[in-house]
Parts: C-alpha cells; sequence; structure tokens
C-alpha cells in the first residue's frame, strides 16, 4: 500500500473541513492556503470526494466545501481506497487470496502480504477523521504550515559519515 501525493492532499484537506465541522462551508482558497496545498489540484480532489458524497459543496457567498457526515463517521480506509486503490500490495485481498492457492511455492510470502495488508485495513478502518483531529488539537490547534521542503539527512548520519571519513 502507498498514499499518493493526491491522497495525503485529501487527507489533510478533509482533516481541516474536520476541524471546522461545525464552522460551515470553507472556501477551497481557504483550505489551500491553511494547508498549504496547491488551489487547482485540490479543486480536482475536492471534487472526486464530492462525487463520493465524503464532501459536499454549498453554494453562494458563505459557499465552500464541508464533510457531509460527522469527522466521526469517516474512516481512512474510505478514503485512501477511494484515492490510491486497494491497500494490498498486488491488487485487493481476494487477488491475494487467489495467489495462495495458486502458486504454492510463494504461498508464505503472500500470506505475509496478506497479514500486512490486514494489519494496515484494520488500523485504517478503525482510524476516523475524528481520531486524527483529536491527536492534532492535543498539540496546539491550527496553524498555516511552513512550505514543505524535503526531507534533510539525519544528523547522526552526517556526524557518523565525518567520522568514518576524519578516522
Amino acid at each position: 500500500m502507498k498514499v499518493s501525493q493526491k491522497g495525503l492532499y485529501a487527507l489533510e484537506a478533509l482533516m481541516m473541513l474536520a476541524r471546522r465541522y461545525h464552522q460551515g462551508a470553507i472556501k477551497i482558497r481557504e483550505i489551500a492556503y491553511e494547508e498549504d496545498l496547491p488551489e487547482k489540484f485540490l479543486e480536482l480532489i475536492l471534487l472526486e470526494l464530492k462525487n463520493a458524497r465524503i464532501v459536499e459543496s454549498v453554494r453562494g457567498a458563505n459557499g465552500g466545501y464541508q464533510l457531509r457526515r460527522a469527522p466521526a463517521e469517516i474512516y481512512l480506509s474510505e478514503i485512501i481506497r477511494l484515492l490510491d486503490g486497494p491497500l494490498a500490495p498486488f491488487g485487493d485481498a481476494e487477488s491475494l487470496r487467489d495467489l495462495i492457492n495458486r502458486d504454492l511455492s510463494h504461498r508464505s510470502l503472500y500470506m505475509v502480504f496478506l497479514a500486512v495488508r490486514d494489519a494496515a485495513a484494520k488500523i485504517l478502518d478503525s482510524t476516523s477523521l475524528a481520531d486524527l483531529v483529536s491527536d492534532a488539537g492535543s498539540r496546539g490547534g491550527t496553524k498555516k504550515r511552513q512550505h514543505r521542503k524535503q526531507p534533510s539527512v539525519l544528523p547522526m548520519v552526517v556526524h557518523a559519515s565525518r567520522t568514518a571519513n576524519e578516522g
């Protein structure tokens, strides 16, 4: 299972809508600004989420997008499956079960993949947007994020490389 950039953006936008669930519709521009997401890409993502009945749009001066259901009723598995497909590394769970039954020489490998898929599904099926927001809220609320940066090398790795080269 891999969460795409599209899936990650959708989850971030949905978390923002969950934090503001009782405040009504939020404009795309405001979501994009607050979450530091590309506005045009976000429009396409929200349209897909609307078609899947996860969000709804509200027209007018106070219009925008809002969650269609309570944050506690929207689970990560639903969002990830919608945007990124099955949770299993080789298609869906049924495909893995088929491989387990057909390819006996690699059966144990596919059984591990199925166990990983089942563990991931269990976590994603039991984690709602409300769970994410309540965890994030305990760390200080909503602030505009700094621009995204590429991950840097860990200091201990840099230090270890210098030590090896200096010694």
